[in-house]
């Protein structure tokens, strides 16, 4: 018998592994890693079997003790290098099995999974427009890539860049490919990275998603703001129309698709 505290995404799929390590003579409990990907059904039918469970949907947490995302993991070293983080903090996402694998296989898998049971679109021969190629854009390029799309790859850092044209893709700016794509994907984990001056300029029914962190990627804010009507489609699906006549379809409202429910 051995005794776990773990932190993790709160799904089903994490809900039978934590039933397998109790089947294996585990002492388990469980803290959900971000209050948006629990699954209320799952923690509740495990407490159910006398497992110690610390998560809900939309939980709030005045301090966190672990992080998993680039971004975050970035922030949080601005407040260790200012002498502002008050806590501990175990870096999780500098683990090579979370960075190499995780980010670049995980996300580029999802991200597809997400669109296809959004939409139901036909990914190939589509232009799909990556904003970032980092671990996370890189695994959802070459995902996309695998699907028929052609992708276009945005990355302000010249390195990334690099590399996305070394890897056979065509790197442009946001101001270009805005004009030319019909999915476009935010995985950078930054603010601001799709705004009012670019869906402005996109094609009709272009679909805006965000595989990166947060909600604000995209600017929601304006989209919603600019919109004529918004049509709400189905769960994590909606239409908005703008003045232009041309729509806009956002999934997810925004926030990372493979794990908003």
């Amino acid at each position: 018998m051995f005794a776990s505290l773990d932190v993790l995404h709160l799904t089903a799929q994490t809900g039978v592994m934590i039933e397998t390590l109790c089947e294996l003579g585990a002492q388990v409990q469980w803290s959900s890693s971000n209050p948006l990907s629990t699954q209320d059904h799952v923690a509740a039918a495990l407490v159910k079997n006398g497992i110690s469970i610390y998560a809900w949907k939309d939980e709030i947490e005045e301090e966190k003790l672990c992080e998993e995302t680039t971004a975050d993991i970035t922030q949080l070293r601005i407040l260790f290098n200012t002498n502002k983080l008050k806590v501990p903090v175990i870096n999780v996402n500098d683990s090579v099995t979370k960075s190499k694998f995780d980010n670049y296989y995980g996300c580029g898998e999802s991200l597809i999974d997400g669109i296809k049971r959004a939409t139901d679109v036909m990914i190939g021969g589509k232009i799909v427009v990556v904003i970032g190629y980092g671990n996370v854009g890189k695994g959802c390029t070459k995902a996309l890539s695998i699907y028929g799309a052609r992708v276009i790859v945005t990355e302000i850092d010249p390195i990334c860049a690099l590399q996305a044209v070394m890897d056979g893709y065509q790197v442009t700016t946001m101001t270009e490919a805005c004009k030319i794509g019909q999915i476009f994907v935010s995985a950078t984990g930054s603010t601001g990275l799709i705004r009012g001056e670019h869906m402005m300029k996109m094609c009709d029914m272009a679909i805006l998603c965000n595989i990166g962190s947060g909600q604000t990627e995209i600017d929601v804010v304006w989209l919603k703001a600019n919109a004529v009507q918004i049509e709400h489609i189905k769960p994590q699906v909606d239409i908005y129309h703008l003045l232009s006549g041309r729509a806009i379809i956002l999934l997810a409202d925004g926030r990372v698709i493979n794990l908003y429910k």
